[in-house]
């Protein structure tokens, strides 16, 4: 039996089985990962991507992020075959949630894809089989009222000049995601925790689980008992911890995956 049939089998047996994804897995559809080789932190300075610097020189903020935003999201992009075997698992019962790092949108996408759903308004099942732990970069938040909407309007604005934009409250729009020195959400990180202490199958895909408390889910699922299942091209500080680390592109390994549970 390889890697990927004891994870099949484990994900099979489990009454409670979930995924944590990183950058990894969207690097197939032409998202640049952030850390390694070629990594958006390589050409970018992440100190000028704070809380603490979008508070205190929101103008110079958004400056920076709008070439940040182009370098990360400035190409066309949909789901690859990892995204859609990962939504179609959670679709069929086999996995509870997909957990993700990534903000770009693109578990969700997938999730309304296989249900056949309109990807700009996707379903409510949708939507809840995603916690988008940082966050999404579709959107901006006004600090002020709280009100979301579009990110594209908005970055179109701050191109033509107006640094930063501001929503018709006053407040400044912030990208709706978590900066550093920010907390996560904490409904989402509570789900997500509890996820973890409950399955008996978790996979951690495409993360180099190096930023936390993201990082420190595969270790709780461990720890409580879970089947833990690593597919990385890289190692991660986890590896030791897993019972299966299986190296191979996940857009590969995701769907041979679903095929094997679902065969």
């Amino acid at each position: 039996m390889d890697d990927i049939e004891t994870l099949a089998e484990a994900i099979r047996n489990a009454d409670t089985a979930a995924a944590l994804t990183g950058a990894g897995i969207s690097a197939p559809s032409g998202i640049p990962t952030f850390r390694g080789e070629d990594g958006v932190w390589d050409r970018f300075d992440e100190g000028q991507f704070t809380y603490g610097r979008f508070r205190s020189d929101p103008e110079g903020f958004w400056a920076d992020r709008l070439e940040l935003q182009e370098a990360m999201f400035g190409g066309d992009y949909e789901p690859n075959a990892g995204h859609e075997a990962l939504a179609a698992l959670e679709r069929d019962g086999h996995l509870e949630a997909i957990c993700t790092q990534n903000t770009d949108g693109l578990h969700a996408d997938a999730a309304a894809v296989v249900r056949d759903a309109d990807v700009d308004e996707p379903s409510v099942e949708a939507a809840e089989s995603v916690l988008e732990l940082h966050g999404n970069a579709r959107r901006v938040r006004c600090t002020d009222c709280g009100r979301r909407r579009e990110a594209d309007p908005i970055f179109e604005r701050a191109a033509d000049g107006e640094l930063p934009p501001t929503c018709g409250c006053g407040g400044v729009f912030k990208p709706d995601v978590v900066l550093f020195g920010e907390q996560l959400p904490g409904a989402v990180i509570q789900r997500a925790r509890s996820l973890a202490r409950e399955s008996d199958a978790f996979l951690a895909i495409g993360s180099s689980l190096a930023v936390e408390p993201a990082a420190s889910l595969p270790r709780q699922a461990s720890s409580s008992g879970a089947t833990l299942g690593i597919v990385n091209l890289e190692s991660t500080s986890c590896d030791e911890a897993a019972a299966v680390v299986h190296r191979e592109d996940v857009a590969e390994a995701l769907p041979r995956l679903r095929e094997l549970i679902e065969g």
